[in-house]
Protein backbone atom coordinates (compact mmCIF):
# COMPACT_ATOMS: atom_id res chain seq x y z
CA UNK A 1 0.00 0.00 0.00
CA UNK A 2 1.15 3.98 -1.05
CA UNK A 3 0.33 6.73 0.95
CA UNK A 4 0.70 10.47 -0.69
CA UNK A 5 0.17 13.08 1.42
CA UNK A 6 -1.31 16.60 -0.03
CA UNK A 7 -1.54 20.06 1.48
CA UNK A 8 -4.30 21.60 0.97
CA UNK A 9 -6.42 24.69 2.24
CA UNK A 10 -9.73 23.55 2.55
CA UNK A 11 -10.50 19.79 3.33
CA UNK A 12 -13.85 20.38 3.56
CA UNK A 13 -13.60 21.49 0.19
CA UNK A 14 -11.55 18.57 -1.46
CA UNK A 15 -13.21 15.74 -0.32
CA UNK A 16 -16.10 15.92 -3.37
CA UNK A 17 -13.42 16.21 -5.61
CA UNK A 18 -11.62 13.06 -4.81
CA UNK A 19 -15.14 11.42 -3.81
CA UNK A 20 -15.70 12.23 -7.45
CA UNK A 21 -12.16 10.17 -8.76
CA UNK A 22 -13.51 7.03 -6.47
CA UNK A 23 -11.77 7.98 -3.25
CA UNK A 24 -13.38 6.69 0.11
CA UNK A 25 -13.49 8.25 3.32
CA UNK A 26 -11.54 6.08 5.81
CA UNK A 27 -10.68 8.35 8.37
CA UNK A 28 -11.55 12.13 9.52
CA UNK A 29 -9.04 14.05 12.31
CA UNK A 30 -11.20 17.28 12.72
CA UNK A 31 -11.85 19.48 10.10
CA UNK A 32 -7.97 19.78 9.26
CA UNK A 33 -6.98 16.22 8.23
CA UNK A 34 -8.88 13.45 6.57
CA UNK A 35 -7.73 9.88 5.01
CA UNK A 36 -8.97 8.96 1.63
CA UNK A 37 -8.57 5.43 -0.22
CA UNK A 38 -8.61 4.33 -3.44
CA UNK A 39 -7.43 0.94 -4.37
CA UNK A 40 -4.44 0.13 -2.65
CA UNK A 41 -3.55 4.17 -2.34
CA UNK A 42 -4.05 6.08 0.83
CA UNK A 43 -4.32 9.51 0.49
CA UNK A 44 -4.26 12.44 3.48
CA UNK A 45 -5.28 15.38 2.82
CA UNK A 46 -3.90 17.96 5.38
CA UNK A 47 -5.31 21.52 6.28
CA UNK A 48 -4.44 24.71 7.88
CA UNK A 49 -3.56 23.67 11.60
CA UNK A 50 -1.44 20.22 10.61
CA UNK A 51 1.99 19.84 11.41
CA UNK A 52 2.52 19.22 7.58
CA UNK A 53 1.88 23.26 7.02
CA UNK A 54 4.30 24.74 9.65
CA UNK A 55 6.91 26.68 8.81
CA UNK A 56 10.35 24.67 8.34
CA UNK A 57 13.61 25.47 10.30
CA UNK A 58 15.10 27.56 7.30
CA UNK A 59 11.44 29.69 7.42
CA UNK A 60 10.16 28.46 4.00
CA UNK A 61 6.09 27.49 4.78
CA UNK A 62 5.00 24.31 2.87
CA UNK A 63 1.81 24.92 0.24
CA UNK A 64 -0.23 23.22 -1.98
CA UNK A 65 0.61 22.86 -5.39
CA UNK A 66 3.35 22.07 -7.47
CA UNK A 67 4.34 19.61 -10.48
CA UNK A 68 4.92 16.18 -9.00
CA UNK A 69 1.61 14.92 -9.14
CA UNK A 70 -0.92 11.95 -8.59
CA UNK A 71 -1.73 9.19 -11.06
CA UNK A 72 -5.20 7.62 -11.10
CA UNK A 73 -5.92 5.94 -13.99
CA UNK A 74 -9.66 5.72 -15.25
CA UNK A 75 -11.41 3.34 -17.78
CA UNK A 76 -13.13 6.75 -19.23
CA UNK A 77 -11.58 9.65 -19.15
CA UNK A 78 -13.99 11.89 -20.54
CA UNK A 79 -16.13 10.78 -17.70
CA UNK A 80 -13.97 11.50 -14.71
CA UNK A 81 -13.45 14.80 -16.32
CA UNK A 82 -16.94 15.59 -16.44
CA UNK A 83 -17.45 14.44 -13.03
CA UNK A 84 -14.63 17.05 -11.71
CA UNK A 85 -15.32 19.71 -14.18
CA UNK A 86 -19.04 19.90 -12.70
CA UNK A 87 -17.64 20.41 -9.39
CA UNK A 88 -15.49 23.30 -10.60
CA UNK A 89 -11.97 21.37 -11.29
CA UNK A 90 -9.90 23.70 -13.40
CA UNK A 91 -7.90 21.72 -16.30
CA UNK A 92 -4.02 22.42 -16.82
CA UNK A 93 -4.14 20.86 -19.74
CA UNK A 94 -7.01 19.51 -22.22
CA UNK A 95 -6.88 15.69 -22.51
CA UNK A 96 -3.51 14.79 -24.84
CA UNK A 97 -3.22 11.72 -26.29
CA UNK A 98 0.43 9.60 -26.57
CA UNK A 99 1.51 6.00 -27.22
CA UNK A 100 0.14 4.75 -24.10
CA UNK A 101 -3.04 6.24 -23.53
CA UNK A 102 -4.80 9.45 -23.38
CA UNK A 103 -4.05 12.10 -19.83
CA UNK A 104 -5.26 15.08 -18.47
CA UNK A 105 -3.75 17.02 -16.01
CA UNK A 106 -6.23 19.27 -13.68
CA UNK A 107 -5.82 20.61 -10.27
CA UNK A 108 -7.67 19.66 -7.02
CA UNK A 109 -9.59 22.48 -5.48
CA UNK A 110 -6.43 23.22 -3.51
CA UNK A 111 -4.01 23.92 -6.99
CA UNK A 112 -2.48 20.31 -6.31
CA UNK A 113 -2.08 18.39 -9.81
CA UNK A 114 -3.93 15.21 -10.44
CA UNK A 115 -3.27 13.20 -14.13
CA UNK A 116 -6.06 11.17 -15.09
CA UNK A 117 -4.91 8.60 -17.41
CA UNK A 118 -6.65 6.25 -19.77
CA UNK A 119 -4.31 3.48 -20.88
CA UNK A 120 -4.80 2.98 -25.08
CA UNK A 121 -6.59 -0.03 -26.08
Amino acid sequence: MATVRYLVHDVDTCLPFYEALGFSLKERWGPPFAMLSLGDLTLWLAGPGTSAQRPLADGRQPEPGGWNRLVIEVSDLDARLSAVLALGARLRSPPIAGPGGRQALLDDPAGNPIELFEAAG
